[in-house]
């Protein structure tokens, strides 16, 4: 998409039932279709058939650095090639407005396969506040995207990358959270191969509780030929 340019979008009404609605959205510019969606609704209620997975026990974001607070650590060594700094210092002036704290940062200066899992505490700059959900499900939903097709790359670190964009993403969410509040982000890359890679998510309120669970198939081209060190 162009963000200079006005988005018109197209809704249908797919479904509307009692407890649960559908919305099929598409929008265009120029007068061809940059994005679908399809959204469902449901009314809250309550079950007896509740159970999720176990929160990841992980040091709190207070004790861990910001990618930028690593980033500045890395420009630090005199070792790191002038290539690799002027990309980092290029990642170091990016206005993201989302706060990150990797849990396990991967060594930069090696390329050393890692299993395809990292952990993040995440959460928006600034202040929400108590407002509409949807809001903070959209700002969760960006939030989501950042970093998250890297995952299935953990393995294959010696390869550089020379084109990468994901091609569907898909967010179930149980249960209320804040988007301006620390969450944890757990991403794993079940699969990757034909030049497309699978990563899964999960976004953990502080609490242990389960918010959000996400998906994402990724286009991933790298180079054939290994790169060298970043030393």
């Amino acid at each position: 998409g162009d963000p200079k340019v006005p988005v018109l979008y197209e809704v249908e009404r797919t479904r509307t039932g009692k407890s649960f609605s559908v919305r099929s959205v598409k929008a265009i510019q120029h007068g061809k279709p940059i994005f679908t969606c399809q959204a469902s609704f449901q009314l809250s209620q309550g079950s007896p058939v509740q159970h999720q997975f176990t929160m990841p026990t992980v040091p709190p974001p207070e004790e861990l650095l910001t990618q930028e607070e690593l980033i500045q650590k890395f420009l630090q060594n005199p070792n790191v090639a002038e290539g690799y700094r002027k990309r980092l210092t290029k990642i170091q002036a990016q206005d993201v407005p989302i706060d990150i704290k990797p849990v396990n940062p991967p060594d930069i200066f090696s390329s050393e396969p890692q299993e395809p899992k990292q952990l993040f505490w995440v959460r928006a700059r600034g202040y929400i506040g108590e407002t509409d959900m949807k809001v903070h499900c959209c700002v969760a939903a960006y939030i989501s995207d950042y970093a998250f097709l890297g995952t299935a790359l953990l393995p294959h670190r010696q390869y550089r990358v020379k084109f990468m964009v994901s091609l569907d993403h898909s967010m179930w969410f149980h249960a209320p959270f804040r988007a301006d509040h620390w969450m944890l982000y757990e991403c794993e890359s079940p699969w990757a191969g034909g030049c497309r890679g699978l990563v899964q998510g999960r976004l953990w309120r502080r609490d242990g509780v389960l918010a959000v669970t996400c998906a994402q198939e990724g286009v991933i081209r790298v180079e054939q030929t290994p790169t060298q060190s970043k030393l």
